[in-house]
């Protein structure tokens, strides 16, 4: 979180403030002048941000909410100068481990697989009603499944799936057992695409970077960790595309090290991306 330690006083937004982890050591790093206003679409994550972030007093605010709204609710919450803003792309250990909402294929939990449980389609209203070409191109796109036709083809024949494990035995059944993956589980591509689009993941990213980088005062910086192929291309062309005002720290993004990876496995994948506003 180094390059995003504000240089001046004012406000942080943590998009995607999870277990609190990310806002806690920016405030760690940074003195009373600088506040966090955190959100987050999961309500029980945010429960234990809250908790977490109590010690912290009025120096830490959150608030039920999408990142794909922050400009929003910055107005509403009063927030400026904005020096720095973290979006984590993604699904959270606890979320996965945890949550009991279809995330995981390693339990036979409900095909939910929403980041927020008050609102919008679960996942089994998503496999059972999509029409098979639309369910293969999700999976294809967002996943980027090679099997995505054979596996839609398997959902579709054998609705209505109502679990994790459901879901899990019809990829099984649309994959050739010679072809499934060594290093990851068979269902993982198909459950991640799923997740996306139950959820609007790329969508929310499409309309949260430019209005994120439009809060930043100069000299701030947005920061976006992505873990896909496909929402690391969204953040480096919008990133290119927002003209001479802003500027990416780093030509690449930054990588996990290894120490970082034996830490969290899942962190492997992971990509950083910063941009600063060199302009008002």
């Amino acid at each position: 979180m180094f390059l995003l330690r504000p240089r001046d006083a004012g406000w942080v937004i943590d998009g995607t403030v999870g277990m609190g982890g990310h806002a806690e050591a920016m405030l760690e790093a940074t003195d009373g002048s600088v506040r966090l206003l955190g959100l987050d679409v999961d309500p029980e994550a945010l429960a234990r941000a809250t908790a977490r972030l109590a010690r912290f007093g009025e120096r830490a605010r959150v608030v039920h909410a999408s990142f794909r709204d922050v400009a929003g609710v910055a107005a509403r919450e009063g927030v400026a100068p904005v020096r720095a803003i973290l979006l984590d792309v993604g699904v959270s250990s606890y979320q996965l481990e945890e949550s009991g909402r279809g995330f995981t294929f390693q339990a036979d939990e409900p095909l939910d697989m929403r980041l927020d449980p008050t609102r919008g389609e679960t996942a089994a209203a998503l496999v059972n009603h999509l029409p098979e070409p639309e369910l293969a191109r999700i999976i294809e796109e967002y996943g980027e499944e090679r099997y995505a036709r054979r596996i839609a083809r398997t959902i579709v024949r054998r609705r209505p799936l109502r679990t994790t494990a459901e879901l899990v035995d019809a990829v099984k059944a649309g994959v050739p057992r010679p072809a499934w993956p060594k290093r990851i589980h068979v269902a993982t591509r198909t459950f991640q695409a799923v997740r996306m689009a139950v959820n609007d993941e790329r969508g929310a990213l499409r309309q949260a970077l430019p209005d994120a980088a439009g809060l930043l005062a100069a000299r701030g910086r947005l920061g976006v960790i992505s873990f896909h192929s496909g929402e690391d291309r969204i953040v480096k062309q919008t990133f290119r595309s927002l003209g001479p005002s802003f500027d990416e720290v780093e030509p690449s993004p930054l990588t996990p090290g290894d120490d970082e990876v034996r830490a969290n496995p899942r962190a492997r994948s992971a990509k950083l991306r910063v941009l600063e506003r060199i302009a008002s």
